[in-house]
This record gives structure tokens, sequence and C-alpha cells, in this order.
């Protein structure tokens, strides 16, 4: 327990933070997935909204200090070409 009131209001920023945070990741894996599932319905029109969607939320992880840059680029890119390759497959 910490004892100083300045520790103890940063362990409660902490929490807020880490519960944030956390929703915005779980955020991210659910828009990948649906991008993906879209991509194999076949439905060209709703992969390619879905992807849009993804994209941008990974984008505004980057705004908000969740992932950084490089990383957001990394995942964009590696959604677009699965999607692409499931789209082309199918």
């Amino acid at each position: 327990m910490a004892h100083s009131k300045s520790q103890q209001k940063r362990n409660r920023q902490t929490e807020v933070r880490t519960a944030r945070n956390r929703a915005i990741r779980s955020e991210l894996k659910t828009r990948a997935k649906k991008a993906i599932e879209a991509a194999q319905s076949g439905d060209a029109a709703a992969a390619a909204e879905a992807l849009r969607i993804a994209q941008k939320r990974v984008d505004q992880a980057v705004a908000k200090g969740v992932l950084k840059k490089n990383t957001a680029s990394r995942r964009k890119s590696n959604l677009a070409r699965t999607v692409a390759a499931i789209a082309r497959d199918s």
C-alpha cells in the first residue's frame, strides 16, 4: 500500500488508464476479427468497410498513446494483406 497521497493518486490514475488501454486494445482485436470475417463471407464492400474501420481504430489508438506508430503501421499492413489474400482466394 502506498504511503504518500501523491502515490495513492498515481495508483488510482494507473488503474483508470490501464482499464482504458485494455478496452482500446480489445476493440482493435475485435475490429480486425470482423474485417477478416467480412472478407471470408465474400462480400467485398463489407470487407472494405470493415478494413477501413479497423485501420481507423488503429490510428486512433496511436493518437491516444496506446500503440506506437510503427506497431500500428505493421498491424494495418498485415491486416490489409490478410484481408486481400482471403478475398483473392474466395
